[in-house]
């Protein structure tokens, strides 16, 4: 017992030991830094850009176009040299597309699951050729590495935002599918059995749907299913069994309109939560990208100041504030302007104080313009004579 409890603590030490010299050495590597920050800088624009997004998806467009092309064994004969010299420069985009992104991120490109299928894509892409190299082009399972061909379109996954996210749906909804379909199971189970009972009998039962455990499942698949249910309760009736309609109406009501009604609305819920997610990731995709113009407009702008000290150093200013009142004379209004903090500012203050000034200053003369009309008009009424009462005799 010793024995084993000392291999167990040496494995364990050694299992910690591997762990610490794995984290200090990716510690390391992220701490490293590049000399060609730039170029990736603009590798890491150009593959994030909407061009090179349509240029990989019109490329994979192509490439399942050109495959359709090429299961006619007439068209083949007769572009045979046209499809060669598509499929090298297919093969050559993906090539040129891997290399470019892991050049950009070479630790983090592995820790993606679309990277990853890309990967494998290059794989099953060069598998014809590695095969027809070792086997020879008479090999019997060619065909078989030709037709996987067709899971190059899988790439479209890796561009296209709305996939992603019903993958996502589909990946989320699997524990619950499972447990729905774990109880489709045991119920197909419960009525297979009673069904090979019921139905399933030797001398005159239906040995064609029910003879056994295997046919049964497959029998109650279509009924789950509703295919040709109808045409399997003739059968059943014209062998003059009394609770074959009871069996079949309870059964289809149970697995077709229960549980598979079921399944699909756990994938319409979870579908809906995806597009959600989407949506608040869009959203703040916009966000970080707005705030990153907004930076790159405060830098502008510290850069045109900065230049204008530089500028201005010869120049004797009384205080902070005549700097800042010429530099307001330099701007147009066509000049952009960052919002976030801005009323902190001191610049900001100084003007709308004196912006405050002025407007009590305007609103004290019109107060004065207005107490003087109401003055003279006061003069005007008394000077004005008293209008005399029209007598009327009405005995003249």
């Amino acid at each position: 017992m010793s024995q084993g409890f000392h291999h167990n603590s040496s494995k364990t030490a050694s299992h910690s030991l591997f762990e610490n010299a794995s984290t200090k050495l990716y510690e390391k590597i992220k701490k490293y830094k590049r000399k060609d920050a730039q170029f990736q800088a603009f590798m890491r624009k150009v593959i994030m850009s909407r061009f090179f997004r349509i240029i990989m998806i019109t490329t994979v467009t192509m490439n399942a176009f050109v495959s359709i092309l090429w299961t006619s064994y007439d068209i083949r004969n007769h572009i045979f040299k046209m499809i060669e010299m598509l499929e090298i420069i297919f093969v050559s985009i993906y090539i040129t597309e891997f290399i470019m992104k892991v050049y950009v991120d070479p630790i983090d490109y592995w820790k993606d699951g679309y990277n990853l299928m890309d990967v494998f894509i290059l794989v099953i892409i060069f598998l014809p050729y590695v095969v027809r190299k070792a086997k020879g082009i008479h090999y019997a399972h060619l065909n078989i590495v030709d037709g996987i061909q067709s899971l190059r379109t899988l790439k479209f996954i890796s561009y296209i935002r709305g996939i992603q996210t019903f993958i996502t749906a589909v990946g989320q909804t699997v524990y619950t599918v499972a447990s729905v379909l774990i109880l489709l199971f045991v119920l197909m189970y419960i009525f297979a059995v009673l069904g090979f009972c019921l139905f399933g009998a030797s001398d005159r039962g239906d040995l064609e749907n029910w003879g056994n455990l295997a046919v049964a499942f497959f029998t109650l698949f279509s009924l789950a299913t509703v295919d040709g249910w109808t045409d399997l309760q003739k059968q059943l009736e014209n062998r003059n069994f009394a609770l074959s309609w009871a069996f079949t109406i309870i059964f289809i009501l149970l697995a077709s309109f229960i549980f598979l009604n079921m399944f699909v609305g756990v994938m319409i819920m979870h579908t809906e939560d995806s597009i959600k997610k989407f949506e608040r990731d869009m959203m703040l995709q916009r966000h970080m990208t707005l705030m990153e113009e907004k930076q790159v407009i405060l830098k502008r702008q510290q850069e045109d100041v900065s230049r204008l000290m530089q500028t201005q150093k010869n120049v004797d200013y009384k205080d902070f504030s005549e700097l800042v009142e010429n530099f307001k004379k330099t701007l147009r209004h066509t000049d952009p302007m960052v919002l976030d903090d801005f009323g902190t500012s001191l610049p900001f203050i100084d003007v709308y104080l004196s912006t405050l000034d002025n407007q009590d200053t305007t609103v004290y003369k019109l107060q004065e313009l207005y107490y003087e009309i109401v003055h003279v008009l006061g003069l005007m009424l008394e000077d004005m004579p008293e209008a005399e009462p029209l007598e009327q005799d009405d005995e003249q």
